[in-house]
């Protein structure tokens, strides 16, 4: 599998508490936060769901 690098750029401040929940997940908890990740289709689908708050670095 491939891997990702996905990194926090936008403040989950103010999103709705699916979306901070989506971060958790990922391992998101900070700014400018990266995390590597397998591009598995549930990552995939978690990065989706909150693609307005994070960057995907290949």
């Amino acid at each position: 599998m491939a891997k990702i690098k996905i990194q926090q750029v936008r403040s989950r401040i103010r999103c709705p508490k699916t979306q901070k929940a989506t971060l958790d997940a990922l391992g998101l908890r900070k700014m400018n936060a990266v995390v590597e990740h397998e591009a598995t289709p549930a990552i995939l689908g978690m990065v989706a769901k909150v693609k307005h708050l994070v960057k995907v670095i290949e």
